[in-house]
């Protein structure tokens, strides 16, 4: 996905067709390290092809989709009505507690996202 999105960028910055070299600097500059299978995949089904006509598509393709049931938020409305019936709360002061400042770092050593 960040694939198709970096090349998307690109055209809307007004390059028509964008190399793989123009995708790896967008996806660089935010700190992404693209990897050249996936980025050659994208650009070979993307190039050619009008995006105004594959984003209409799409779009016909998910207005084709099945969606959940509409009884569900229909069903709601008339309890959330209900609630705004109600006196409002007065709202309590909480006083704001210090943090306690961890002495060590818990992370073992790596990073969620390393």
């Amino acid at each position: 996905m960040r694939y198709v999105a970096a090349y998307l960028l690109t055209v809307l910055g007004g390059n028509e067709k964008p190399s793989e070299a123009d995708v790896k600097k967008i996806l660089s500059s935010v700190g992404i390290e693209a990897d050249d299978a996936c980025l050659k995949k994208v650009i070979g089904e993307l190039k050619g092809k009008d995006l105004q006509e594959i984003m209409t598509a799409g779009r016909a393709k998910l207005a084709a989709m099945p969606v959940a049931s509409a009884g569900a938020p229909a069903a709601a409305a008339p309890a959330a009505a209900a609630g705004k019936t109600e006196a409002p709360k007065k709202e309590e002061k909480k006083k704001e507690e210090p943090k306690e400042e961890e002495e060590e770092d818990e992370d073992m050593g790596f990073g969620l996202f390393d």
